[in-house]
């Protein structure tokens, strides 16, 4: 049975990457998983929530430059999606350029978060050329053949598909650059060690936060990740993304997520997942 994937494109992506990984490894026939690109996140997302695809991978949080935001926000939007695991992929940027040396270039290219991971190097070697973000890692590379004074930070795949040569490598600040992504159905997963979830406070008053996050203290639950994300309607409003480990299935969890809510105005579980790591 062939399933669909839509990913952020166009095809290079490390969120394509992602997809591959996920086809290759879990789609019940690798060779008939069919990978649709969109343009950005917020599409991805939407394709499988308006039944356009089966399944949507999406970047959720970088080791270097942190939450993925159009991911949270889209998700805390989107009513009829749920995880169904991560990936964790490694990250490993290159310069792509038709450029005849660094000091040639004028302009590099890449997604915002791309740029972010590599801003030391960026500093170092190129620190007169203009950063300017693109839709994705392989957008940036649709101005090189026109312009050789222009280069872009994207992967290895990336040149070796539109056959772009690498003028430099190992580009990332920090060598153990990788990204979690999420990928996202229709369909709850039955089980998992890993939860995420959001929650909305009933109002910005002391003990407001801490009280819900007091529940998962008490019931001995770790939470391995928080941050607040606006909600976009008042200043000083905030969402909170909480991701905890633990099984749905067990009755401690239930326990402490039914007590949970009692202290959240609103409250989504996205999802109760396994988290796997692709090249390792």
């Amino acid at each position: 049975m062939a399933i669909s994937l839509a990913h952020l494109g166009p095809p290079g992506t490390y969120t394509e990457a992602a997809a591959l990984a996920y086809a290759a490894q879990f789609a019940p026939i690798p060779t008939e998983a069919q990978l649709f690109p969109y343009s950005s996140i917020v599409q991805t997302l939407q394709a499988v929530a308006n039944q356009e695809a089966d399944l949507a991978v999406v970047p959720v949080e970088n080791s270097i430059q942190g939450s993925v935001a159009v991911t949270l926000d889209t998700l805390w939007v989107l009513n009829n999606l749920h995880i169904q695991k991560a990936l964790v992929l490694p990250i490993q940027h290159v310069l792509i350029s038709l450029s005849e040396s660094l000091a040639d270039i004028k302009t590099v290219y890449s997604h915002p978060q791309a740029l972010g991971q590599c801003q030391r190097w960026l500093e170092e070697y190129l620190p007169h050329a203009q950063r300017l973000a693109a839709a994705s890692t392989t957008d940036a590379l649709s101005s090189l053949q026109s312009d050789r004074t222009a280069a872009a930070i994207s992967s290895q795949r990336a040149a070796e598909l539109y056959n772009l040569p690498i003028i430099a490598q190992n580009l990332n600040d920090y060598p153990d650059n990788c990204t979690r992504f999420w990928v996202l159905g229709r369909e709850a997963s039955q089980h998992g060690s890993y939860v995420s979830m959001a929650f909305a406070t009933p109002a910005n008053v002391p003990g407001a936060l801490v009280n819900p996050l007091q529940v998962l203290a008490q019931c001995n639950i770790n939470m391995s990740r928080i941050e607040s994300r606006p909600t976009k309607r008042l200043l000083g409003e905030y969402i909170f993304f909480v991701d905890i480990e633990g099984d749905l299935r067990d009755r401690p969890i239930q326990n402490a997520l039914d007590e949970f809510t009692r202290h959240t105005a609103l409250f989504k579980v996205f999802g109760n997942y396994d988290v796997f790591v692709i090249g390792h």
